[in-house]
């Protein structure tokens, strides 16, 4: 799916699910070069505050980009800023919601203000905002 600037509304909202799997925290490793003990030794993060292996939380940063440019805005939307705050862990094997929502438009510049949150069990990990610049429909 797939919106324009004019498409858009305050309040327009849309998620994204996917599971924070084994597979996918040693590819996000691989690919980011990130790969703390935390994240892919049991043994070690058994030792640390958290009892147990954890996703990277851009991994959850990650589920939000893909609602970004899979749900709303969709495909063309361009990631001007995103702010992060991490609140809890996302344990290997959790499913992650990202959801994302209109917050503000700037119909001169065509971007769009997005509050962006993920969620586990209904419980806030990860909570931002997201500026993109969405494509305006032809003329």
């Amino acid at each position: 799916m797939s919106f324009y600037f004019e498409d858009l509304s305050e309040g327009q909202s849309a998620e994204f699910t996917q599971v924070a799997s084994d597979e996918a925290v040693q590819a996000f490793a691989d690919l980011s070069g990130d790969h703390n003990p935390i994240h892919l030794d049991e043994a070690y993060a058994r030792t640390t505050q958290f009892g147990g292996r954890i996703a990277h939380g851009m991994l959850s940063g990650a589920y939000i980009s893909a609602a970004l440019a899979s749900k709303l805005p969709g495909p063309g939307a361009v990631y001007l800023s995103q702010s992060i705050r991490f609140r809890r862990p996302v344990r290997v094997g959790e499913s992650v919601t990202a959801r994302v929502t209109v917050k503000a438009l700037d119909a001169q510049r065509a971007h769009a203000t997005l509050t962006t949150v993920c969620e586990v069990n209904g419980k806030v990990v990860v909570e931002g905002e997201a500026v993109v610049m969405v494509p305006r429909r032809p003329a």
